[in-house]
């Protein structure tokens, strides 16, 4: 497509506005379709940023890594750092310059393929395929990602690469995965793009690799869910692939239909990669401006207390999402998601500051500050719901023991599990 051309956003089959991007004034534009308008359809699909109105609305704050100039809730549908090497790995195997390509474009790669139920058009031509293989995928990445090795070889053409683009470019994150579709009945498995029927599971998937910290990340990952199961903390079912592949089903798909989600760094365009904004304070006080149930600010709560005892200390703005109900017109806090012990238990770290901040602090949070948070937002039993989570650690051994996981690695991170005490 031409540098500045006009694409399409669609959503639930129609088209509720076009967008367009000036690459000399890294500046983009949105006009909503006038008859979405005045149908008042969906109308508290975009909360903030984006104005009802007919005029043409002008973007040009939204720089740098994270927004690439793009209104934040469309640059929610761009993949993260692991996405884009494979995109970038697949466009040069073509003999085109990736640098070259506008974020426009990149859109329309992602096309209907992307994650959430945003889609954009005109589609760019990319060949379907129709099953995979996990282990192939998997050699084909460790010669992508390994820097050592000669990128040029036959298992980097343009159609190994491509399979893994198609079903791998669109989730977010920096590390490996793919999206697949699981038949129900006959277990075959096709990527991710291709259906999401009620017939299929629908599965983001956590690729282990070569284990380059000594230990399996997917299966701390999958330890970390059987946690969350035990202090009641809403996640979409997950799985193990071959004991060793994190796979959880896709809150984004649900009864063969597309769900439209969006990131709170997507919602309100807060940089997650930047402290402004980056405290759970701001995600309550969000998730109170949508007017979320209660129930939701009480999970909430609940998820910050799990991320702070046992150190996910990765709990950005872009995890932590929202979830449209498109027959209500209403916004629900989304399922959990990207929970785990983010560090190398190998390692050596002086100090490590939480994504979040818990009344303005990101680092020695005890329960003085807790208690505070629960107190600006009204908590019912904060302290039940601290033992609640607490309790949970009792599981530790032995699920990491029946996974497999190696004494060192299980004692090493529950040694960081934190006990807030009176």
């Amino acid at each position: 497509m031409a540098k500045n051309d006009i694409i399409e956003v669609i959503l639930f089959g129609q088209e509720i506005g076009k967008l367009d991007y000036d690459e000399n004034k890294r500046t983009s534009f949105f006009q909503y379709n006038p008859d979405f308008l005045e149908s008042n359809q969906f109308n508290n699909l975009f909360p903030y940023i984006f104005k009802r109105i007919n005029p043409v609305q002008v973007f040009n704050k939204f720089e740098g890594d994270t927004f690439k100039g793009l209104p934040p809730m469309i640059a929610d549908s761009l993949p993260d750092l692991f996405g884009s090497i494979i995109f970038k790995e697949w466009f040069e195997s073509k003999n085109q310059e990736f640098k070259k390509i506008t974020p426009l474009e990149h859109l329309t790669y992602v096309s209907n393929r992307g994650m959430g139920a945003l889609e954009y058009q005109p589609t760019a031509d990319i060949p379907k395929s129709t099953t995979i293989n996990i282990d192939e995928i998997v050699e084909v990445l460790n010669k992508v990602l390994d820097l050592k090795q000669d990128t040029s070889g036959e298992a980097l053409n343009d159609t190994a690469l491509l399979n893994i683009f198609k079903i791998g470019s669109s989730a977010g994150g920096a590390r490996p995965k793919i999206l697949i579709s699981e038949h129900k009945e006959t277990l075959t498995i096709i990527p991710g793009d291709i259906e999401y029927s009620d017939a299929y599971n629908h599965y983001l998937v956590k690729l282990n690799m070569d284990e380059e910290w000594g230990y399996n990340r997917e299966k701390i990952e999958y330890a970390y869910y059987l946690l969350t199961q035990e202090a009641g903390i809403k996640m979409m079912p997950s799985k193990l692939i071959d004991n060793k592949h994190f796979a959880t089903l896709r809150y984004d798909r649900q009864n063969g239909k597309k769900k439209h989600v969006l990131t709170a760094t997507g919602l309100t365009g807060w940089d997650f990669k930047k402290p402004e904004n980056s405290s759970y304070e701001n995600l309550f006080k969000l998730a109170l401006d949508l007017k979320v149930p209660h129930k939701d600010i009480q999970e909430l709560f609940k998820r910050m207390v799990f991320n702070l005892v046992f150190q996910n200390t990765d709990d950005h703005l872009k995890n932590h999402s929202f979830i449209y109900n498109e027959s209500t017109n209403s916004w629900n806090l989304a399922p959990a998601y990207d929970i785990t012990y983010p560090l190398n238990i190998n390692a050596n770290y002086l100090k490590v500051s939480r994504a979040l901040s818990i009344n303005n602090k990101r680092t020695e949070i005890e329960l003085e500050d807790v208690m505070t948070v629960a107190e600006s937002f009204t908590i019912k039993n904060p302290k039940g719901i601290i033992k609640g989570v607490q309790n949970a650690i009792g599981i530790w051994d032995k699920i990491t023991e029946e996974l497999g996981i190696p004494d060192k690695v299980k004692t090493g991170i529950k040694n960081e599990f934190l006990l807030l005490k009176d």
